[in-house]
This record gives structure tokens, C-alpha cells and sequence, in this order.
């Protein structure tokens, strides 16, 4: 039987209520040790998850669990608070960028010399700049694009996969942004076109840049241990066979129905490192992984919505869900760019459905989740997607949920032909 709780109600007296005001934005990261170590839009707030799990009485006794793990924000809180983690990420890059914050147990001394061999061994490195792609050459002076590219060849020449060697192609991986003259629009798409005002030179700020990171690691060290974290560079929907053990929380940030194009966010970097030539390159290197989140996806899939709908996982939303998507359909006849929104929205759903079945094998009975979700309104037409998940997950075995809102969504885009109304919030999930 579907039940919506206004509180879980074992806990109403025992626990306050949670802040949440700041919870759905990573912003506040970028002044918290180790989180500032890269910026990865994507997430969610640190001191936020620390207050969850506090208030859920999660310890050292319980194992946490992200499915969409991201640059690392829970398995770095964690850490700090002794409790072991379970991260699954699937964008190559990101969860290298994950992995590479867990080695925070390095010695600063190691890090500083390995980082000050590659300034050396930079200065007698022959530098190659033409061959990088448009977008990175359209993205830098020629002088900050030499240097940059005389460290990589150094960092390639010295790695020996060492905890120092992968903290140094974080620092330089981190500075590539602020080195680089492009803008860079929200949610990190890069902008060669664009210009910014405040640029850094690339020696200046690597060294600035392995400073704070040193200053870091001495900071997490005096505050925990080792890492009891693991990240699985994999695919939430087939989760369950790499778990360890029983789940005891789970707190996660799912990528939005909203054609975000999460494989595209790190093309920049990506192309730097040579893991892909181009936007045409993304897809069969990163994309094809992820969740159904965007209409590049599930245009380049060639997904079919008869096939999307009769899938058994969108079962318990299928009336209510086939009349959203046929009306993405039809609309999408009127528009330009007759966008596969259709198929994206019912793949969206198909895959969470699938991870949601994925965390009931793992998750203990009584266990506990947080989602942090929001809706969506391609070409206008309004999907519920906080509330399917809700639906979706009662029917993988969950036992009850509870939504509450953050703030409003679509409020600063006054040049939007539709005005639907969009939120963000909490979807509590427990059983």
C-alpha cells in the first residue's frame, strides 16, 4: 500500500528537522578541505550530508552508499566522520577525479617533490601544441597552452601510478579552467568564444594549486585515519553484484531529466588528456554509460518508445508516464529542433527504475535514503519526475517516502518560451 509520510514517523519525536536550505548546491564545497580540490558542478552540498547522517545516527558500525557518487562529496564526509563508503560513478573521468581525492592520506612531502619533478622535467620538454583539437587550442594563449602542455609531458614521462603521481595530474587537471582564457557557461560547458577576464598562468597556478592540496592533506590527516572509502567506476544499474555488504544509507544526487548533457561537462579536460578527440567522440567514450539524461543520448541510442514503455520497470508508472511521453511526441513535430525528448524521459525512467531495484538487493530492511531530485519540462510539458521516483521506488520494495522542497527551478531564463513552474528538493525514501 502507496503512503506518503509527513515525517518518518519512528523518528518524529527523536529527531529535529533537518536544515536543508543549502543542501542541492555544490557551491559551498569549493571552501571545504579536499572538496575544493576540483570543481564538479554537479553534487550537492558537504556540511548538508555530514548533518544527514549525523541525524540518522550513521557510525563507524554502518556502510554508506551514492550511486551517482560523482566528484566524491559523500565519500570525502564520510572519511572525515570514520564511516565506510560505497561510491559508483560512472563518467570515466569524474570517477578518477573521485578516486584521486580518497588519497588524501599522502604525506605533503611526497607530493611536493613528486610535483616540483614535473616543473623541473617540464623545462627540458620539447613542446608539441599542434596537435592538440580546435577546442583546446581556441582555449588558450600559445604561451599558457606551451606550458601546460610541457608539464603533461613531463607528468606522462614520470607517473608510475603512485598516490603522489595521481594527486599532481589532479592539480594539473584542476588548473586547466583557470589557466584557459574561454568562459566557461553554467553547469561547466565551455565557452572558446567567450573571453573572461581573469586569467592564470599555468605555473603560478600549479604551485598554488598543490599548496592548498598539501595544506589539505595535512588538515584530513589530523582528522581521520585512512580512507574507508571504495569507488566502483561502474554502472548503477548493475550495482548490486559488486557490493561488498549490506547498505545502511544512502544518500545520492540522480543526473535531472532535464537534457543536461552530463557526458559533455568534462569534454575540456578530457580532450586535454587525449581520452577523446571531440564532441563526436563523447558518446562512445563516456555518454553510452550513463543514465538516460539528455536527448543526445537517447537520439544516438535510437531508442524506441514502444520498446521504453513496455519495459517491466516502468510498469508501475506506465499509464501516467505514456501519456507525458506521447505528448512529448506530438509537441516535438512543432518544434525546430524535434528533439528526442520522448524517448529520453521514458529511458530516464527505465534506468532509474533499475537502479531503484538494484538499491532494494543492497539496502538493508529499515534502511534509509535521500535523493536529491528535481522535475522537468522539455518543450513544455511537465514531467513529475519526483514523484515517479517516489512510485518507482515503492514498487522495487521501499515502504515509504516523503517530498519536500528546496527551492524553485526556471525562474531566471525570462527568455523561455514556456513558464512551467520547476522545483528541486528531498525525496526521503525508507524500508
Amino acid at each position: 500500500m502507496q503512503r506518503q509520510l509527513t515525517l518518518f514517523e519512528d523518528d518524529v519525536q527523536a529527531t529535529p528537522a533537518i536544515k536543508v536550505s543549502r543542501s542541492g548546491t555544490f557551491v559551498d564545497n569549493m571552501a571545504l578541505p579536499v572538496h575544493r580540490w576540483f570543481r564538479y558542478s554537479a553534487g550537492f552540498a558537504a556540511e548538508w550530508v555530514d548533518q544527514v547522517l549525523t541525524e540518522w545516527g550513521i557510525g563507524r558500525q554502518h556502510l554508506v552508499l551514492d550511486p551517482f557518487v560523482g566528484s566524491g562529496t559523500l565519500s570525502v564526509v564520510c572519511d572525515t566522520r570514520g564511516t565506510p563508503s560505497l561510491g559508483v560513478e560512472a563518467h570515466p573521468l569524474v570517477a578518477r577525479v573521485c578516486k584521486s581525492k580518497l588519497l588524501w592520506k599522502t604525506p605533503p612531502q611526497r607530493l611536493d617533490a613528486f610535483a616540483g619533478k614535473i616543473l623541473v622535467q617540464s623545462g627540458k620538454q620539447r613542446s608539441q601544441t599542434a596537435g592538440y583539437p580546435p577546442l583546446i587550442e581556441r582555449s588558450y594563449d600559445a604561451d599558457a597552452l606551451t606550458s601546460l602542455d610541457a608539464m603533461k609531458r613531463a607528468w606522462l614521462a614520470s607517473q608510475d601510478e603512485s598516490p603522489a603521481s595521481e594527486l599532481v595530474w589532479l592539480a594539473l587537471t584542476a588548473i586547466l579552467r583557470p589557466t584557459s582564457k574561454a568562459g566557461t557557461a553554467q553547469w561547466q560547458y565551455i565557452l572558446p568564444n567567450k573571453a573572461k577576464k581573469r586569467v592564470l598562468a599555468p605555473h603560478p597556478a600549479f604551485r598554488q594549486q598543490i599548496e592548498m592540496m598539501k595544506s589539505d592533506l595535512r588538515w584530513m590527516q589530523a582528522r581521520a585515519g585512512r580512507s574507508l572509502a571504495e569507488i566502483i567506476a561502474g554502472d548503477a544499474r548493475t550495482l548490486a553484484d559488486k557490493t561488498p555488504r549490506e547498505v545502511d544509507a544512502v544518500i545520492t544526487s540522480p543526473p535531472y531529466a532535464n537534457n543536461y548533457d552530463y557526458a559533455d561537462a568534462l569534454r575540456f579536460e578530457m580532450t586535454f588528456w587525449g581520452d577523446v578527440n571531440g564532441w563526436g567522440d563523447i558518446h562512445d567514450a563516456v555518454r553510452k554509460y550513463l543514465i538516460v539524461s539528455s536527448s543526445q543520448h537517447s537520439s544516438r541510442e535510437r531508442l524506441r518508445l514502444a520498446d521504453l514503455l513496455e519495459s517491466d520497470a516502468v510498469t508501475p508508472i506506465h499509464a501516467e508516464l505514456t501519456q507525458v511521453v506521447e505528448r512529448l511526441a506530438e509537441v516535438r513535430k512543432d518544434h525546430g529542433g524535434k528533439k528526442h525528448y520522448h524517448t529520453m524521459v521514458a529511458a530516464y525512467c527505465r534506468d532509474i527504475s533499475l537502479v531503484l531495484q538494484q538499491l532494494r538487493r543492497v539496502c538493508k530492511p529499515g534502511s534509509r535514503m535521500c535523493w536529491v531530485v528535481g522535475d522537468s519540462a522539455p518543450y513544455g510539458v511537465h514531467c513529475p519526475i519526483e514523484k515517479w521516483i517516489a512510485e518507482l521506488a515503492l514498487a522495487a520494495g521501499f515502504e515509504t517516502y516523503r517530498f519536500e522542497k528546496l527551492r524553485d527551478r526556471n525562474t531566471k531564463w525570462k527568455n523561455r518560451k514556456h513558464r512551467v513552474p520547476l522545483q528541486e528538493g528531498l525525496l526521503w525514501i525508507q524500508g
